[in-house]
């Protein structure tokens, strides 16, 4: 199958949901008008169709090597990578002080999710190093600013995150890796660091890690660790890279999806290094670059779903198997339950597209403007985003597997391949738990005020369809009040752990209850009758109202969770 940028339906969406214009409307942002959002869309949406497309099956099938102490790339990765470069396509959101293009995160967001469409195994290398563009920019010395983001701008050079270590997974803290002053502005730094995406490649001049050290009077804990950029080759006197530095990849992992992209375990022994920010305040800095990374994988799992989709779209087309009720035609797709997998996974496709896009542009405007409730809007979208956007990719793949039937068990179609692939995206950059403890914890800190800022949007919307589509706006009112009632349900519980218990569930609701809203402004933008409308008539009647049950789950605080000892679960 050949994979179809959704180019027009990004268009419609900026255009008629999440109001990019607004973008366009400010002082930092003006030069993003329609028409050149328009041309990036469509060049980059070309790029990912014939360029990045045709290597995904190659990834799988050729996976990263490590040989010898070098890593051997996919075949045809090498060239992907240099037509991403090439295209600007890295910079594109970068600071225009050091080559980038300085255009909202929301254009490159919606690269991204065109790239992991594609590829997604390739696209993880430049999200790694726009993340690192950022972190670099917000706090590294001036001197590493003009050295490395240029570099990492034009795609010479390709970064990556180092946190996580044999004990220190999700727990940060934990991290052993020692950081020590050699006297000369450097550092030397000496430990292990597992699952490291992109830690080395045989198509980038050099590879820019960001590792979270400790210095020898850092406390336990987050507060004590640092962050220090450590190449792989050691910059000359002309900033090129010079002798190799002391780290190494130890081995490469095995994975059940993305082979094409090496993770790597990375040895650091005394390799040099330079502070970036201020001493043990290395996960401020790390942060900045994890926030760009979670939008960037939420848009990960959208890019999966939508080519999933749209695989098992094609495939329903053509596959005949018995007698079909309604057109005759004896496609798979006549039949009722074939319909209502493809449209649980369009529907949900299209909800997430619009949370993900919502979130970037939120980010975009408090950027723009210093506005700080667009800020805290942007930090309460962020988690849903990320979880909901990974868990409706492998949702949706899932259902594509399941569309093709015993084909979609056999690898050579490549439904399987979604699955797998996308898989990691619920784990990595903070898994979806996580992500759902973030939303009740920090991100009602404010007592409530994003939430119930979003919430207010939503009865707005509702007002807005009760003459056109008086049904819809009903429902959507009726799961606006009831994460009215579960919000402030998380706000009375001074015990964390109760609010932690129903996260996930609450987390979801939340998704769902957004996503109808989303899809019924989609609705009204085309008069409430036509294609749209009859989606957003699908998702909010027979996917939105689980929000009742997730709701009344949420409620339920933490006693049943542990009400069996470990003994009990073991019996």
């Amino acid at each position: 199958m050949a994979y179809k940028a959704p180019v027009s339906e990004l268009k419609f969406l900026f255009e008629n949901v999440v109001g990019f214009e607004r973008l366009s409307a400010t002082e930092k942002f003006a030069e993003a008008t329609a028409d050149l959002r328009d041309a990036i869309l469509s060049e980059g949406g070309k790029m990912a169709e014939e360029v990045l497309a045709p290597l995904n099956r190659a990834g799988d099938l050729h996976p990263a090597t490590l040989e010898n102490g070098v890593v051997r790339t996919s075949p045809g990765f090498a060239e992907g990578y240099k037509a991403i470069a090439e295209g600007g396509w890295i910079g594109i959101a970068a600071n225009p002080e050091y080559g980038g293009m300085g255009l909202p995160q929301t254009l490159a967001v919606a690269l991204t999710e065109m790239m992991s469409g594609a590829c997604l195994a390739l696209s993880l290398n430049p999200l790694m190093s726009q993340g690192q563009i950022e972190a670099l920019d917000h706090h590294a010395s001036d001197a590493l600013k003009s050295l490395y983001i240029p570099k990492l701008i034009s795609g010479e050079w390709s970064g990556t995150m180092n946190l996580t270590e044999p004990q220190a997974g999700s727990d940060v803290g934990a991290v052993r890796s020692k950081a020590t002053d050699n006297g000369d502005g450097t550092y030397a730094i000496s430990g292990q660091k597992i699952f490291i995406s992109w830690g080395d490649s045989d198509f980038a001049g050099n590879i820019c890690h960001l590792v979270l050290a400790r210095l020898p009077d850092g406390v336990p804990g987050t507060k004590g660790i640092s962050l220090f950029l450590v190449p792989k080759y050691l910059p000359d006197e002309n900033g090129n890279p010079g002798r190799a530095n002391t780290l190494k990849v130890v081995s490469l992992e095995h994975k059940l999806g993305l082979h094409g992209s090496p993770t790597a375990v990375m040895d650091y022994a005394g390799a040099t290094g330079w502070l970036v920010g201020a001493k043990h305040a290395g996960m401020k800095a790390m942060f900045t670059m994890m926030n760009n990374a979670r939008l960037g994988v939420a848009s990960e799992g959208l890019g999966v779903a939508e080519a999933a989709y749209q695989q098992a779209l094609e495939f329903a087309l053509d596959r005949k198997q018995g007698k079909t009720p309604v057109d005759g035609t004896g496609t798979i797709l006549d039949h009722a339950d074939m319909r209502r997998m493809l449209m649980l996974m369009k529907s949900q496709t299209n909800a997430v597209r619009a949370i993900i896009y919502d979130t970037a542009i939120s980010g975009d405007l408090a950027n723009a403007t210093g506005d700080a409730g667009l800020a805290a809007r942007a930090a309460f979208l962020t988690p849903i985003a990320k979880a909901f956007g990974t868990d409706t990719g492998f949702e949706v793949a899932n259902l594509g597997v399941q569309v093709h039937g015993g084909m979609g068990y056999i690898e050579e179609t490549g439904a399987a391949q979604f699955l797998r692939d996308v898989r990691v995206t619920a784990i990595y950059e903070g898994t979806n738990g996580i992500q759902a403890m973030d939303l009740v914890g920090r991100k009602l800190m404010d007592d409530g005020r994003a939430a119930f800022s979003l919430l207010s949007e939503i009865s707005q919307n509702v007002a807005d369809a009760e003459q056109t589509l008086p049904d819809l706006a009903a429902f959507l009112d009726a799961g606006e009040q009831g994460l009215i009632a579960t919000t402030s349900w998380m706000l009375e519980q001074s015990d964390l752990n109760e609010r932690f218990a129903g996260a996930t569930p609450y987390l979801r609701a939340f998704a769902l209850v957004l996503g109808g809203h989303y899809l019924l402004k989609a609705a009204l933008a085309e008069g409430g009758k036509g294609p749209r409308t009859e989606l957003a008539r699908f998702f909010i009647r027979q996917q939105m109202i689980a929000y009742d049950a997730l709701c009344s789950q949420a409620r339920e605080g933490a006693r049943s969770l542990y009400a069996l000892s470990p003994e009990d679960l073991a019996g």
